[in-house]
């Protein structure tokens, strides 16, 4: 049951990222809560299944580079567009 709730909450936040994308800073607090529902699919399954838990150490090193790089993103658009609009991005 846990792990419906997790799927269907990974679900939801991909559908939200697909059709909310008008700022970054939105569509990374999204992105970061696909990643945190990911993060605790694995430990899940790490849990029931495998009994060891160097796969989510890993894994979550990797998501927080991942946040750390979405923010660096972030700071470097503000600086060359001087807004955060996802479309300022797209030359059409």
């Amino acid at each position: 049951m846990i792990n419906i709730f997790f799927i269907l909450i990974f679900l939801f936040s991909l559908t939200s990222f697909f059709f909310m994308r008008k700022y970054i800073l939105n569509s990374l607090l999204i992105l970061e809560f696909v990643v945190i529902s990911l993060l605790l699919i694995f430990f899940l399954i790490g849990f029931m299944l495998l009994n060891s838990f160097y796969f989510y150490i890993l894994m979550m090193t990797f998501f927080v580079c991942d946040g750390a790089l979405g923010l660096s993103l972030l700071v470097y658009m503000i600086r060359c567009h001087g807004n955060n609009y996802l479309n300022s991005m797209f030359l059409w």
